[in-house]
């Protein structure tokens, strides 16, 4: 597409022009995807709470979700007197912004990235780094107590579980050879016995696969690790004086980040666009529909969790992040690592 708007439009502007088009593609669809995975999240808890969930606007409920973002746009922007109010309304939009950052570089299918970067994975870890200081600038702006220790908890509780993330990679990394996202797809194709497009079936990926899920969990702030929102404690935490589109945009964000992880996890060790199997005929699929079928499994994990696993108290949540995952994260990537450099010195027959 770029070629195209190139001949048309000029090298530069042609790539200019292409590049805000495909940014777009991801864009819309994305936030229209948000809006549907609440709907589907509410539908879940109140299934699970025998409850009927969103279901009078619109068809079995489906415009809820757009019903609620017409509300919160109506509605007029508060800004608390003590506030400061640069950084108070600049916390969202960072939130929201850094939410869609990350999604440049995710592989829909082969060759649909828009940046296939040979770092995406680097980049990744670093955009989402960078969401913390969205929810720490509206903790600390609002000049309320509550949001102010909902953004501490939430400062120490991202950078704990960050820590083992990035151990968790290295062993994927170390397998995959590259830190390109796609490659780390294109690895997975026939990895176990030749026929099952997955690392998170093999012996020594799988317990990183779990840890990684669960570390996604709190990653997002989502239950039972939502203690940045604990209202029991907390009211709202970092998002108690915020309104309006204010307010929304967090929610959009957390969301798209939600998403994001369920693509992670489908992308690292779930074999991302390919299908389950290595077998001819399921290729006819488009992959992108394999990975989003993969997300949706993730993102009804989520959901499920929320709905049945009750809250961990702090203490628990950072002895789990800092006593647990990280020191089996630690001991894996030396496993990993010496069975890979053993396997290439010929000294392991598989």
């Amino acid at each position: 597409m770029t070629a195209w708007f190139q001949s048309w439009l000029g090298e530069g502007f042609g790539y200019f022009a292409s590049t805000i088009i495909l940014i777009l593609m991801i864009a819309l669809p994305l936030m229209l995807a948000v809006a549907m995975v609440i709907y589907v999240d509410r539908k879940i808890w109140a299934a699970m709470a025998l409850r009927k969930g969103p279901n009078v606007v619109g068809p079995f409920g489906l415009l809820q979700s757009f019903a609620d973002g017409l509300k919160v746009f109506l509605q007029e922007t508060i800004i608390p007197a003590s506030a400061n109010r640069g950084l108070f309304l600049l916390a969202p939009i960072i939130t929201f912004t850094v939410a869609l950052m990350a999604w440049a570089v995710i592989p829909f299918q082969e060759g649909w990235v828009l940046a296939d970067i040979n770092v995406g994975l680097l980049y990744l870890l670093a955009v989402s780094s960078l969401g913390v200081y969205g929810v720490i600038i509206a903790g600390w702006a609002s000049n309320s107590k509550y949001p102010f220790y909902s953004a501490l908890r939430a400062a120490a509780q991202m950078v704990s579980y960050e820590v083992s993330i990035g151990f968790i990679l290295i062993p994927i990394i170390l397998f995959a050879g590259t830190f390109s996202l796609s490659g780390i797809v294109l690895g997975q194709q026939g990895h176990i016995f030749g026929a099952i497009n997955a690392y998170g079936l093999n012996p020594l990926l799988f317990p990183m696969a779990v840890i990684f899920l669960i570390a996604s969990l709190a990653e997002t702030a989502r239950a039972p690790f939502d203690l940045t929102e604990a209202e029991s404690e907390l009211v709202a935490g970092y998002q108690t004086e915020y309104s309006s589109m204010s307010f929304a945009l967090f929610w959009l964000g957390e969301y798209a980040n939600v998403l994001l992880m369920c693509a992670m996890n489908a992308i690292l060790f779930w074999g991302g666009w390919l299908p389950p199997i290595d077998w001819a005929p399921l290729y006819y699929v488009p992959g992108i529909f394999w990975l989003f079928a993969k997300i949706l499994l993730f993102f009804f994990i989520f959901s499920w969790v929320k709905a049945t696993v009750p809250r961990f108290r702090y203490d628990q949540l950072m002895r789990l992040g800092w006593k647990v995952f990280l020191p089996i994260s630690l001991f894996w990537v030396f496993l990993v690592s010496g069975y890979i450099m053993l396997r290439n010195d010929g000294l392991l027959p598989w």
